[in-house]
């Protein structure tokens, strides 16, 4: 099997990471980190004239109809500059709700602001004590005339503090944790009835707690089949989870690049620490251990397109598990060799390690996720 990239996706690669180290140093991500939603629109509009924003759509919609191996390509490059703006909600997960199952006239209306720039989403999912359970769904969404009333409350919403539009998972009966009766809606960010409360999370994101109260929305925010849409649901978490991979292989990849610099020039007994053999071996560990990640997030990659959902779930869910233990294998390590400047917030590699911390328990955690492969007899 051939794992070489493309001349386009060698392209690709070249012009976004050139794009980055031009753009995306430690300190300008500082000053991003301060406008308002946490992110930089300016560096957002660099990706839309680039054509980042409009990869994975097709042409009939104004994208460039690219595939899962050209989101590795992106998300793994915006790793490595631990970038803030919101593509993995707004192009992975918004995106492909749309690409997906949106309808022409869903397209129409939302796909050209995500492809310019001009408009960026949330995934308004989590809920109190479901976990990860993406079945798990209290918020209802209610038959009123030709539309529906949405009540409940989310939390943790990435990018739901600047987001115009939020996705949301809603009850249309049934039981709680039923597979059936769940639906997902378009809804307005500045609709009445919702109340934002936006905050920084640990690794220097922005979410938001959501509340909806009598929200009203028409027939046509229901994306897909408003009463079987868990299938959907978990499909587009799989592409998520699946970019989460390659962005912590990034991570992975620029945290090992910075230690193996820094003992090369920190200094103990009037010689490098890079110069004792046990500080070399932990490195070659790191390396060995962001060499697994990598080719299980290959693995996912190649997964995410899978006619079998079954294949495509357990798949994934290996490639979380081998993130979540390289993840935090590679980041403790990070901080040990930096010694007591790692844990301090001008040192970037901590921040290296949160963004880890945090992949490794978005959309479940390694426990969770090798559950999830046991219950499906393993991979063989």
């Amino acid at each position: 099997m051939d794992f070489d990239l493309s001349e386009e996706q060698r392209l690709l690669k070249e012009s976004v990471e050139g794009l980055l180290k031009g753009s995306y140093d430690f300190d300008s991500r500082k000053k991003y980190a301060k406008e308002k939603g946490g992110w930089s629109r300016a560096v957002w509009g660099k990706f839309a004239e680039q054509g980042l924003l409009g990869l994975p759509f097709s042409e009939e919609d104004g994208g460039f109809g690219a595939g899962a191996v050209e989101t590795m390509i992106v998300m793994e490059a915006l790793g490595h500059s631990l970038v803030l703006e919101p593509y993995l909600p707004t192009v992975v997960i918004g995106g492909g709700f749309l690409r997906r199952a949106g309808s022409a006239a869903q397209k129409a209306a939302h796909l050209p602001g995500i492809i310019d720039g001009s408009k960026t989403f949330a995934f308004a999912q989590l809920e109190k004590n479901s976990r990860w359970d993406l079945g798990d769904v209290s918020t209802t969404a209610k038959k009123s005339g030709d539309g529906w009333v949405i009540d409940g409350e989310k939390f943790v919403v990435l990018n739901g503090e600047a987001a115009d539009t939020l996705i949301v998972t809603a009850r249309t009966k049934g039981g709680q944790r039923d597979r059936t009766g769940v639906g997902v809606f378009l809804v307005p960010a500045d609709a009445k009835g919702i109340t934002r409360k936006g905050y920084p999370t640990q690794d220097g994101l922005h979410a938001a707690d959501i509340t909806f109260t009598g929200v009203q929305v028409g027939a046509d925010a229901a994306i897909g089949d408003p009463e079987n849409a868990l299938e959907l649901i978990e499909a587009v978490v799989d592409d998520a989870r699946t970019a989460l991979c390659a962005e912590a292989v990034g991570l992975m990849d620029e945290s090992l690049t910075t230690t193996v610099e820094y003992i090369k020039t920190r200094k103990q007994f009037g010689v490098p620490i890079g110069s004792f053999q046990v500080l070399q071996h932990r490195a070659a560990d790191m390396f060995v251990a962001t060499e697994q990640a990598r080719s299980m997030a290959m693995f996912a990659t190649m997964a995410a397109e899978f006619d079998d959902a079954k294949e495509r779930a357990g798949a994934i869910a290996a490639a979380k598990v081998q993130i979540g233990k390289s993840g935090k294998f590679v980041g403790q390590q990070s901080i040990q060799l930096h010694g007591g400047i790692g844990m301090t917030m001008e040192a970037k590699i901590g921040h290296y390690f949160k963004r880890l911390t945090m992949i490794e328990q978005t959309f479940g955690d390694t426990d969770h996720h090798l559950a999830r492969v046991s219950a499906g007899g393993g991979l063989i």
